[in-house]
């Protein structure tokens, strides 16, 4: 069977309360043997432990994934944030084991957020958040969203070292070689699948798959062929990461088992995990 890691989850969001157990099950037959999940507003990290909790013990028989865990403060959600909440992201990190900080960075895809105030407090946030991650020597999960030259400013301000992952990556191929260059594996999601992401898909073709990791970010990104003809959005699970999986090999024209070995491999070095022995 396949090894796969989902590097980016909200597998803890209230969309998945009803069936959560039934769809780790799910995917972990599918060969998911580890899922990420991302913290994005501090009010909300309770939940992270809430799931890691309700699958620990299924975990244990081998029926679900591991669940991995990765508290961050999102851009985005800058005006929610309230102070002293990078303190409850540290205080997180002391009392149970991550793997990242995540997802953390800066945003200016709507006018709010190019709000010169707003900006700024997401600047002062990224760079409390990096320097955390410095601290603790954790990687991190980045959001970025029309703010790459920012962002990779600010990670070089710091000579930030641990690397991560460059969540759902949006940018051109210089940007990309640039968060190459500083440690960060690229993050695909199901937008692989689709023929008009042609910016992706050329970033993806040209960089190669050693500097690739997979991820569903579900329950947004929902692969093409597992959306539902009609509904304005079908929620995305773990257990379509194969699909982008499928996506992605057809893109890259290679053999599935070979690309999903890379993978692997990739998500552990951009997660310094080590490695993660066999769950099968």
């Amino acid at each position: 069977m396949l090894r796969l890691i989902d590097t980016h989850t909200h597998f803890d969001v209230p969309e998945f309360d009803h069936d959560r157990v039934q769809q780790a099950i799910h995917a972990r037959a599918q060969g998911v043997e580890a899922v990420v999940l991302i913290g994005y507003l501090a009010a909300y990290f309770p939940r992270l432990l809430a799931t890691r909790q309700q699958l620990s013990a299924l975990e244990l028989d081998q029926r679900v994934p591991r669940v991995l865990l990765a508290p961050g403060l999102h851009p985005f959600y800058i005006q929610q944030h309230q102070l002293g909440d990078v303190a409850l992201v540290e205080d997180f990190l002391r009392e149970n084991a991550c793997v990242a900080i995540g997802e953390i960075g800066l945003d200016t895809y709507t006018p709010e957020m190019k709000i010169p105030a707003v900006f700024q407090a997401q600047q002062a946030l990224f760079a409390d958040q990096l320097a955390l991650a410095r601290q603790h020597q954790l990687p991190v999960l980045l959001h970025i969203r029309r703010a790459h030259a920012d962002t990779l400013a600010e990670l070089k301000r710091q000579k930030f070292p641990h690397g991560g992952i460059a969540h759902a990556f949006s940018g051109g191929i210089e940007e990309a070689k640039a968060f190459i260059k500083r440690g960060f594996k690229l993050g695909v999601t199901g937008q692989i699948t689709d023929p008009n992401a042609k910016r992706l898909r050329h970033v993806v073709t040209t960089v190669g798959p050693e500097h690739l990791v997979l991820e569903t970010d579900c329950p947004d990104m929902t692969p093409l062929c597992c959306r539902i003809a009609g509904e304005s959005h079908t929620r995305n699970t773990p257990a379509n990461l194969p699909q982008v999986l499928d996506g992605l090999a057809a893109l890259l024209e290679m053999d599935k088992a070979r690309l999903a070995s890379q993978l692997w491999h990739n998500s552990l070095a951009a997660l310094a995990l080590g490695d993660l022995p066999s769950m099968v």
